[in-house]
């Protein structure tokens, strides 16, 4: 959307509180005047703002006419509800003059203190001025359907189509083979998921599928597949294709629970997979105890029929390892699978040999009990390392060479069938990396609307599987990988979010799991789903700025079609038009202003957040002489990890540097390099960028700010070497919400350096 200009000059009050001891350290008289000075046509004081009296007063000055409040109290990140004034209307600047300044300083700190506060109240007026209340999305651009697509009819997608219908949401359920069930299905019993975890249990896999099938609010598509996807969260579009028919269904969210695939065994010749049918896999295994079952006979060994009296299990079979065509990871579920199975032989034969030879036991779920019951049964555990396995000829035993790693020494293991213990491999569609990393061929353009190259080519793409949602994206047809192949997820704060608003991994695509870590996340994945729709009929964000009303727009007479936007950011939440411009789609932005800080020519923003409401806090703060001898240090802080952190340090009394001034921002990502350049202009002697973790086990909310910030910062070097200034002037570091030490010992640190390296030398000027 473009800018709209505002018409109306903005009406500031400000109220400032005396509660929780600002009234006992702060003179809030002289913040009055501050705040008038500041531009706040009315200013009140009140002992507790956040009581039922203060909010009333407030709401009292919006009545009176107010449009914007500066509310000097308690951190922005506390009494949410109480100072929630998006209903009336107004636009709200929160300045933190409790845990912001209070808490930070020595109760003997004395006028420092007060100058600190002076200046965050200059900086929330600041603020205010240059911000509006966000405007939600118009009615009718809002996406209202509320069905929920589940592409995948195994465990997991069964699973997440049961929890969206009983909750009262119409679900399609898209399998692309002829039946429900997936793997499951074929599994002769499944792990325990309740005490004591005694036996494996029941394979309940057809109750599963029965009530699906039974259930009112889904329509199951069998052998079909994803044609096409297209929309966002409240107004998608799948196309549905069963042979040769295809429609078109509207829907409001997407879980995607595609499954895994089996490792490929037939890699791992060095265990005699294919040289010999006595070298199964964990499915294979499966498939013989259930016929076993069905004909009332012994587990029988494939080369010769004869009944299995000795079995070992090799553990992580193809797996942990970084061999060419190995995986790296561990499948997690693996070893209870084993165990499970090797009960399989003992419930069946007391006498019979079951040997699992392991290097780390993993059995999360059910703690110690499933693998003391199989103790009990008298299962052999050996701790060691399966180096090769050699076939026999003429019905003699499989020979297991081994590294025996509680003996140190080498050994050999005889055993009538071998069962390797294979991984998952995450059915998780086209990996798009690469698209991501390059336009999509056409010739990029600088901020002065520059050519910077000649023809490039498109990147290439290997697709080594079928696409999953083939999605109408300009970045690509599935949702982003990690480096092995799993859906991108936020695995700490959002475990089911993906990098594409409104569609929801869950199961294996996400991680490794067995069926009930499995089930429990795709009722996670339907609730998030249920969450979207929501919040998209509303006209809201999603995650983590869930509730926010606001959306990006820019200026378009400003605008050089660079795409810098485009290309940076990590929700594909901004397509162009036809004439090259930008094309925000406001219900996939996840309002983290990384946009904002790609855009070279500064013409987007939010009207909550922009690059105004940054820089004229940066500029509104009172900037001592180089005489004074009293720097001042600019931290801009990821509101998500750096900002929290900072806060509980302060409900912890944890003190740092007086001659801070800490903005908080959306994400590492929205910095804008003007802000940089403005603040070292204005004689500020240091800036800290508090951002959070980067890298592959990102930390960050909105997944590639804190990586995009860290590759900005080469820019700013070019930026310090223009102005003659030292590379430590500007520093950016990874921060975790957990640093509650940390961070205050990082900006005292920092604050020594600056020290040591002297006064910005454009101090005056």
């Amino acid at each position: 959307m473009t800018q709209q200009a505002e018409t109306a000059e903005p009406k500031i009050a400000a109220y400032l509180c005396a509660g929780c001891g600002l009234g006992e350290r702060l003179d809030l008289e002289r913040l009055a005047k501050v705040a008038a000075e500041a531009g706040a046509g009315a200013v009140e004081q009140h002992e507790m703002l956040c009581g039922e009296d203060g909010v009333a007063r407030i709401r009292g000055g919006i009545q009176d006419g107010a449009t914007h409040l500066v509310l000097g109290a308690c951190s922005r990140r506390a009494k949410t509800g109480a100072f929630n004034f998006a209903d009336d209307g107004a636009a709200v600047a929160r300045v933190n003059l409790r845990e912001g300044v209070i808490w930070t300083q020595p109760e003997d700190a004395g006028e420092t203190t007060q100058e600190m506060a002076d200046d965050y109240l200059r900086m929330g007026c600041a603020e205010a001025k240059f911000m509006r209340a966000p405007r939600a999305i118009a009615a009718d651009e809002r996406g209202a359907n509320k069905r929920i697509l589940v592409v995948g009819g195994g465990v997991s997608g069964m699973t997440a189509a049961l929890e969206a219908a009983r909750a009262g949401y119409e679900v399609l359920l898209v399998e692309k083979s002829g039946a429900l069930g997936g793997w499951a299905k074929s599994l002769h019993r499944r792990l325990p998921r309740r005490a004591p975890f005694s036996a494996p249990a029941e394979n309940d896999t057809a109750e599963l599928c029965a009530a699906v099938e039974h259930e009112k609010n889904i329509t199951v598509f069998l052998n079909a597949h994803i044609a096409r996807t297209s929309g966002a969260p409240g107004r998608f579009s799948a196309d549905i294709a069963q042979g040769e028919n295809t429609r078109t269904e509207n829907i409001g969210a997407i879980v995607q629970a595609s499954g895994f695939r089996r490792y490929d065994a037939s890699q791992l010749p060095e265990f005699a997979y294919g040289k010999t049918p006595d070298v199964v896999d964990q499915m294979e295994l499966e498939a013989l105890a259930r016929a076993a079952d069905e004909n009332g006979a012994p587990i029988a060994r494939p080369s010769d029929g004869k009944a299995v009296q000795s079995v070992v299990f090799v553990q992580c079979a193809g797996q942990r390892s970084e061999k060419p065509g190995h995986l790296p990871y561990c499948s997690g579920c693996c070893c209870g699978v084993s165990i499970k199975q090797a009960m399989y032989f003992k419930m069946r034969d007391s006498e019979a040999d079951a040997n699992i030879i392991y290097t780390d036991l993993r059995a999360p779920g059910n703690g110690e009990d499933f693998y003391r019951a199989a103790q009990e049964m008298g299962v052999v555990f050996t701790n060691g390392a399966v180096e090769r396995v050699e076939a026999g000829t003429n019905g003699a035993q499989l020979a297991v060479h081994f590294r025996d790693h509680v003996l140190d020494e080498d050994a050999v293991a005889r055993a009538d069938l071998v069962v390797l213990a294979t991984g998952q491999v995450a059915n998780s569609g086209v990996d798009i990396s690469a698209v991501e990393k390059n336009e999509d061929g056409e010739k990029e353009k600088n901020g002065n609307g520059k050519d910077e190259s000649a023809e490039k080519k498109p990147a290439q793409v290997s697709v080594p599987v079928e696409s999953i949602l083939q999605l109408d994206y300009r970045q690509g047809p599935d949702l982003p990988h990690l480096k092995h192949g799993f859906s991108d997820s936020h695995f700490i704060c959002f475990p089911y979010e993906t990098r594409r608003t409104g569609i929801y991994a869950c199961g294996p695509p996400r991680r490794p799991m067995d069926m009930h870590q499995a089930m429990e996340d795709a009722t996670g994945a339907a609730l998030k789903a249920i969450q979207a729709v929501e919040n998209a009929g509303l006209g809201r964000a999603a995650h983590p700025r869930a509730g926010d009303l606001s959306f990006p727009s820019f200026r378009r007479d400003g605008c050089t079609q660079c795409k810098r936007c485009t290309v940076e950011c990590p929700f594909g939440a901004i397509d162009q038009d036809a004439e090259g411009y930008p094309q925000f789609n406001e219900s996939r932005c996840r309002r983290c202003g990384t946009c904002m800080g790609a855009c070279p020519v500064r013409v987007i923003s939010f009207e909550n957040y922009s690059v105004d409401t940054v820089g004229q806090q940066i500029k509104a703060i009172d900037m001592p002489d180089e005489f004074d001898e009293k720097p001042r240090i600019l931290v801009l802080a990821c509101e998500n990890d750096a900002y929290p952190a900072l806060d509980m340090a302060a409900h912890n009394r944890i003190h740092y540097n007086a001659f801070v001034r800490v903005i908080p921002i959306r994400c590492l990502g929205s910095v804008n390099a003007i802000w940089v350049t403005d603040a070292l202009n204005a004689g500020f002697d240091g800036i800290m960028l508090l951002g959070c973790k980067k890298g592959d086990d990102y930390q960050c909310h909105f997944v590639t700010g804190a990586a995009l910030a860290h590759e900005r910062m080469g820019k700013i070097d070019d930026t310090l070497n223009q102005l003659q200034l030292e590379p430590e002037r500007v520093r950016a570091f990874e921060v975790e919400i957990t640093d509650i030490a940390r961070v205050p010992q990082l900006i005292n640190d920092y604050a020594a350096k600056i020290d040591e390296i002297g006064m910005n030398p454009f101090k005056g000027f």
